[in-house]
Parts: structure tokens; C-alpha cells; sequence
């Protein structure tokens, strides 16, 4: 029965069919039945979790501190071991691969450093603001 007016008694056509038939959408499609039970005065499913807390705050900010520390101690014998073993080849090649593999190492270890720290920094300030804000006040 295709045509712009469906037989009521075979119910509304899902999204995406053509031939007005009930139950020809895609496999897993929702039907408008259960579409329907979600009322207007229903809070959505991302607005019902509730909000990160201060404790939250300062537990990202002490572990992103402590890799931070970690990374910082990694690096400082990342560039002692570079600083006692330096490479040296004949070949210059060689030479210069190994130059910028080192400068490569030395480099991550202090960017891994550096980005610890500031999203330490980060929640850290995150966290202090979060202990001067009132807390907001939940709807009766």
C-alpha cells in the first residue's frame, strides 16, 4: 500500500520507511511507542549526573602532581645518563640520528613533565574555586 496516506490500522511508519509498513525500519530502530514514554517533564539522562566536586578536584590535581613529580625525577637521569654517555660514531649519519633520537628523548621527558604540572596547577586552582563557590542549591 504505498501512497501518501498509510492504512491507520497498520500504525504510523517508523523513520526511514518508504512503503508505510510497521516494522520495516532498520534492525534495533526504537518504535514510536516506546519514542513516546519519554514525557516533556523528564530530566535528560546527562543532566541527571550529578556535578564533579571539590574531592574530585583535589584527587585529579595530587595524582596528576605525583606523575608530574615522576616524570621530573625521570628526566633529570634522562639527561645525567645522556650528560655521561654522549654518543659518539664515525659515522656521521649515525651521529646525527643518534642526536636527534636524544634530543627527542630529553624533550618528551620534559613535555610530559611540564604537561603533568600544569593540569596539576589546573585542578588545583579548579579546586580552590570550587571551596570559595556557594554551593548550588537543588529544586524542592
Amino acid at each position: 500500500m504505498n501512497g501518501a496516506h498509510p492504512d491507520p490500522a497498520a500504525g504510523t511508519p517508523e523513520p526511514g520507511d518508504s512503503d508505510g509498513r510497521p516494522g520495516t525500519g532498520a534492525p534495533g530502530a526504537e518504535s514510536t511507542a516506546a519514542g513516546a514514554s519519554a514525557g516533556a517533564g523528564e530530566i535528560p539522562a546527562e543532566a541527571a549526573q550529578p556535578r564533579k566536586g571539590p574531592l574530585s578536584f583535589l584527587s585529579g590535581a595530587l595524582t596528576s602532581g605525583l606523575l608530574a613529580w615522576c616524570c621530573l625525577w625521570l628526566s633529570r637521569r634522562v639527561v645525567a645518563y645522556y650528560s655521561l654517555h654522549p654518543p659518539h660514531y664515525q659515522a656521521r649519519v649515525a651521529q646525527s640520528i643518534a642526536t636527534a633520537l636524544k634530543t627527542l628523548i630529553v624533550g618528551m621527558s620534559f613535555l610530559a613533565t611540564f604537561s603533568f604540572a600544569f593540569v596539576g596547577l589546573g585542578l588545583t586552582l579548579v579546586f580552590v574555586r570550587s571551596l570559595l563557590q556557594p554551593a548550588p542549591q537543588s529544586p524542592p
